[in-house]
This record gives structure tokens, sequence and C-alpha cells, in this order.
């Protein structure tokens, strides 16, 4: 690992966040993650009182986040006071309809500064501090997916549109560099070691169109699937949601299951192969790919979801993925109900040091198994619950 020293970024940035805004006033919005909330403690180290620190709770948080985010950041020795904003019907309604992962990121963006130049403007603040990190700007000038935080780097002018100068102290920085900065800033490990969550929240693991009771079994599963996998520690773990429709199968589709078949050395007619309706984003020779989600269930001759090992899945994927460049990501299924329902639950599970790459956590089947049942015992709407088994790439770390 090379060398980075916490103290000495500090001491610089800190410098160089006073050189910029002066004695003028700056808003920094937290999220919840490692990033935003570094940010923040480091801004309020330079500047002090001129510091205005709210938290958006835009619907897309995890339960009890807001509060949670807001209390940590109080407390000493950080002293940081944060202003929860209620906005959670101005950006379910801007999201409404939305289906294309990227539609989706762009409004979020667009709703997002457009709230913090109205709390900049009524605070009287000329400047926005953010977390921007190194990863964010590679993704989105790299034409992978668009970070709501990108602006200036795709030629968006903040100053112009928003009415705010913006200042990100970190961008220069990957996950692991933030992390040792806010372990230095004396960050609390429910912040420092935080796994990542990102500026959208739950948007963005809420596949396809976003409901308000889709969102709400998110919201109930992610729960679970944190506390379950905690322990563990992937480099980052968590659950999205996609509506259980799937295509009619087609010759792909045979292609694939007698594929795994043979792979899995199981009789053909125990393989099923679903295609969903709703895209994934993935990357293909360096670039965004929205591609379709392939799910695979396996059954023993007994009927029961065949616990296939990991590592052999990876194998399986890697070879069903590179023949049929068409899917952004394959699910393995875990456990299924036996009635009709409207969604399915995936888990995912990576690690990763740099969040560019990113190799799939081998968690063992009978946690993911635990993880299945209390998810189907606890929701009514869900249908199934997979396992997402595409390293990065071909898949992104989140789903849109």
């Amino acid at each position: 690992m090379e060398s980075f020293d916490p103290a000495r970024f500090v001491e610089e940035q800190s410098r160089e966040i006073k050189r910029i805004i002066g004695a003028e006033r700056a808003l920094v919005a937290v999220s919840g993650g490692v990033d935003s909330s570094t940010c923040a403690v480091l801004t309020r180290k330079a500047i002090g009182e001129n510091l205005t620190c709210v938290f958006l709770d835009d619907a897309f948080m995890r339960e009890g986040e807001p509060e949670t985010v807001a209390e940590a950041l109080r407390k000493e020795p950080l002293n940081v006071p944060v202003k929860i904003v209620n906005v959670q019907e101005r950006f379910i309604n801007a999201m409404k309809g939305l289906v294309d992962a990227e539609e989706k990121r762009r409004r979020f963006r667009e709703t997002f500064y457009q709230v913090l130049s109205e709390i900049a403007h009524s605070e009287g603040c000329r400047f926005l501090v953010q977390g921007t990190i190194k990863a964010d700007i590679i993704e989105t000038v790299g034409g992978v997916k668009t970070q709501h935080n990108v602006l200036e780097q795709v030629g968006i002018n903040p100053a112009e549109q928003f009415g705010f100068k913006v200042v990100e102290p970190l961008k220069m920085l990957y996950k692991w560099q933030v992390r040792a900065v806010a372990r230095y800033l004396g960050l609390p490990p429910e912040i420092s070691e935080r796994q990542p969550f990102p500026g959208p929240g739950l948007s963005i693991r809420v596949v396809g169109e976003i409901r308000p009771d889709k969102l709400e079994a998110l919201k109930k599963t992610t729960a679970i699937v944190e506390k379950s996998l905690s322990s563990y520690k992937p480099s980052q773990y968590f659950a999205f949601i996609i509506d259980n429709v799937a295509y009619d199968v087609d010759s792909s589709a045979t292609h694939i299951r007698e594929a795994a078949a043979r792979f899995l050395n199981v009789p053909s007619r125990n393989v099923r192969v679903i295609i969903f309706r709703d895209k994934a984003t993935g990357i293909r020779g360096g670039k965004r790919s929205y591609g379709r989600v392939l799910g695979l269930k396996v059954e023993t001759p007994k009927g029961e979801i065949y616990p296939a090992d990991i590592r052999n899945l990876l194998s399986l994927q890697a070879k069903i993925l590179n023949e049929h460049p068409e899917f952004s990501r394959m699910l393995y299924m875990i456990r299924e109900s036996q009635a009709d329902k409207p969604y399915v639950i995936g888990i995912r599970a990576v690690e990763t040091k740099d969040f560019l790459t990113a190799e799939v956590s081998n968690i063992p089947w009978k946690v993911l198994d635990e993880i299945a049942l209390e998810v189907l015992s606890e929701r009514s709407d869900i249908a199934a619950v997979y396992y997402d088994i595409t390293p990065k790439p071909p898949g992104t770390i989140e789903m849109e």
C-alpha cells in the first residue's frame, strides 16, 4: 500500500480551505457516508462556525439514518452541528416514473443541487464543500456512470447554475485514504469504518421504477442484510430490489441452462434461467453498459435450492457473461417463497481497495440462506432472494 500521511493531508487541506473560503460562509451536506462526514469535520476544523452542515432527508436513507448521523457528528469531540432538512416529498416526486439508471442519477443530481442552492441562498453561503473522491471523478468522466456530486469535471458550472462555488478537499483521495483521514480527525468507528453509502442513497438500489412500497421493502431488507453481514466486513455490502417481472425464455436462455447444468453437474431440467425485465449498470470495455439481469435457479433432485460453492459460481458467471455480453449481472437464487410476489431481493457483497475494481465476497452459503429465510419471513411481498455473483467489471459495485 502506498504511503499516505493523514496528518499532513489535514494540515495542508485546512490551510487550502481557509485560503479559498476566507471569512465567507460555506455549506456542506452529509449523507451518512464516510466521505461527506469526513469532509464536514475537516471543513469545520478549518473555518469553524462559518460552516453550515445539513442532512437532506430525501426519502432514500436507511431507517433512522438522518438522526443517527446527525447525533454522531454533534457529539464530542467533533462538535459539528447538523440540521436535518425534510425534502422527502420533493425527491419522490422528482424521481417518479423514471426507470433508466442514468436518468434517475441525473434527476437526483438536479434536485439535490436545486435544494442545496436554495439552502445556500437562505444561509448566505457562497461556497459548497463536498466529499467528492477520486473514484467518483474517474467513473463519471470515464463514462461508467454519473456520480451525482461530479459537476465541474463534466462541464457544469455550479456558480452559474446554482449560485455557489464548489470546494472538494478529498477529490485526490481513494476510499482507504479517506478512512485514514477520518480516523485522524477523531470520527467514531461507526462513521470512519462505515461501509460506503452513495449520495443518492437507496434510489440506486431500487432497480427500475421507484415506488413507495418497493422502497419500503428495500429499507426493511437493508437492515437485515447489513446486520447479518457486518461481522464478515466486506468492503461494501447491501440489499437491492427488482420487480419480479421476467422475459419469456429465448435461445440464449437454453444455452445458459445447458452450460450451468454441465458446470454444476446437475440435470438441465433442474436449472431455470430468469431474465428480468429491468436492467442494471455494468462495465464493458471500460465504458458504461446498461445490460440485462440474469437470474439462475438450480435445484437438487429433492426440489431444494442447490447450495453451490460461491467460487464455482464465480467461474460459471465468468463463462456465461463472457459468452453473453448482453447481460451486465448474474444472480444466483438462495431461497424463494411459494407464492407469486411482486419483488425479488438481491444481496451484494464485494471486496475492493480502490472501488474501481471489486471481487465478490465468499460469504458462507449457510449465512446467505439464513438472511434469505429472514427476509422472506419478514416481507410478504418478496418472491425470492438472490446473491449477486458479478465482480467489477463486468458489473459496477452499485446496481445503477
